[in-house]
């Protein structure tokens, strides 16, 4: 088995969200670490790469539920009939959370992780072209930056498809089809388990 380090470069501003707001201020936070610096869970990359692995297989004829790179890689869920057990099987992969890297997180005191962050608004316009009431939502945004993450217990045989993967995703996080998130994937290093 081997492991993969890969970077993610944001070219535009991106929202991963907490799920918690700031009150009356911003209705939507970004997730971050204790150190407040922003990070995208390793849960939510999983779930990004294996919907990019549906759609490439689909595109390819196939039906993504019986290629073994999916149900081997990212696990298998089957919600059977009513009545009938559900069929589970873990994926062998794991992925870490991406971070910023080491080097930069020594490098940004404490008090200045705030200047990852912005404020951005919009509101919905109505068909005579003015501002719906009480349509105004404030999101914060996480500046263009790099994060690392890793993939261990990658089987050699499935790297070319998880390369194909990364290079998929084009965008990531909330509102990825108005702007926000747009990013690259690369793979930086791969590694034997055992070195």
């Amino acid at each position: 088995m081997t492991y993969i380090t890969y970077k993610i470069t944001f070219f535009s501003e991106w929202h991963c969200g907490s799920g918690l707001t700031s009150g009356s201020d911003l209705d939507s936070l970004v997730i971050k670490d204790k150190d407040n610096f922003p990070f995208i869970p390793g849960k939510t990359l999983k779930g990004l790469l294996k919907e990019a692995a549906e759609e490439i297989i689909k595109l390819r004829g196939k039906e993504p539920v019986n290629e073994p790179f999916i149900t081997d890689f990212f696990g298998f869920f089957d919600d059977k009939e009513q009545g009938k057990s559900e069929v589970h099987t873990k994926g062998k992969a794991f992925f870490t959370d991406a971070t910023i890297s080491p080097e930069l997180k020594s490098k940004v005191t404490k008090e200045l992780t705030e200047f990852f962050y912005r404020d951005m608004a919009s509101t919905s316009i109505g068909d005579n072209g003015i501002a719906k009431e009480h349509s105004l939502r404030k999101m914060e945004t996480t500046i263009p930056c790099e994060l690392l993450a890793n993939i261990y217990g990658v089987d050699k045989k499935y790297t070319e498809d998880l390369t194909k993967c990364l290079q998929w995703i084009k965008r990531l996080g909330q509102n990825r089809n108005r702007g926000l998130g747009r990013c690259k994937f690369e793979i930086i290093e791969t590694k034997e388990a055992n070195q």
